[in-house]
């Protein structure tokens, strides 16, 4: 067990150390200036001096993108499933769906401040716009994928349409919604930055602009530092719900088809 984790976490921990190593040799050999690229020492340097206003920002993004997250999960399942219910509603409301994502987040951003102010709701609501999608397209994709001879055996033993959905359908198109619940939980957080990016008070977003009109340009990498952990925090959050609520052998399943 521990050398099967060694090797899990040994490469990737590795090749940021070489990548880490590789830019600061490069900033101090090529004397590159701070305010185009400032080397890894000097951004640890900026995160440690500003730790506490760091952590505080971080505390209001991780909420605005949970909260998307979690809006995301709340419309996006049960919308999954009507779609996938009602080929009326697929033909309805799933064009509608994939045209809504071609409007640039961002365009939406000014909109939502008219409507609902400066506050924690624009935000939330920009990050559900942009989680929400592939939510609903790994459900469906799931939901449609499973396969029809355990459907008809069954009907043959007499499930009603509520107990083969709850028995069978669910649990086979749970690695496709697990899947899309990753993707989101990223999602999530790139919807909050461009929220604070039109309009806030505090989150890493913000903190990003007032460093970038001062140019502390080691706190704004210091931001970005911060950003790469809280997607990583939310992301092996969901892995350890997918560990704790799907059987092994639904994920080994889900392992062994070819992906597209």
């Amino acid at each position: 067990m521990t050398d099967l984790k060694l090797d899990r976490w040994a490469p990737p921990v590795l090749a940021a150390a070489v990548l880490i190593a590789a830019w600061q040799l490069a900033c101090v050999v090529f004397a590159i200036p701070t305010f185009v690229l400032p080397s890894p020492a000097e951004i640890a340097v900026a995160t440690y001096a500003n730790w506490p206003t760091l952590l505080g920002h971080t505390a209001v993004t991780f909420w605005e993108s949970m909260l998307g997250f979690v809006l995301g999960i709340v419309i996006g399942l049960p919308l999954a499933v009507l779609i996938t219910c009602s080929p009326l509603l697929e033909r309805t409301l799933y064009p509608l769906l994939v045209a809504s994502q071609a409007v640039p987040k961002v365009a939406l951003a000014p909109v939502f401040v008219v409507w609902f102010g400066f506050g924690l709701l624009p935000k939330v609501l920009i990050a559900f716009s942009i989680a929400f999608f592939p939510i609903v397209v790994n459900t469906i994709a799931g939901l449609e994928r499973t396969p029809p001879d355990m459907i008809r055996l069954m009907r043959s033993l007499g499930s009603s349409p509520s107990e083969i959905f709850w028995r069978v359908r669910i649990p086979m198109a749970s690695p496709y919604i697990f899947a899309g619940l990753k993707i989101s939980s990223a999602f999530a957080v790139v919807g909050a930055i461009v929220g604070e990016f039109i309009a806030a008070t505090d989150g890493l977003g913000y903190l990003q602009m007032v460093a970038n009109n001062n140019l502390q340009i080691p706190l704004l990498f210091s931001c970005l530092v911060m950003l790469s952990v809280l997607g990583g925090v939310i992301y092996y959050l969901v892995v350890a719900l997918e560990l704790l609520l799907l059987p092994a052998p639904l994920r080994a399943l889900h392992d062994k088809e070819p992906k597209q």
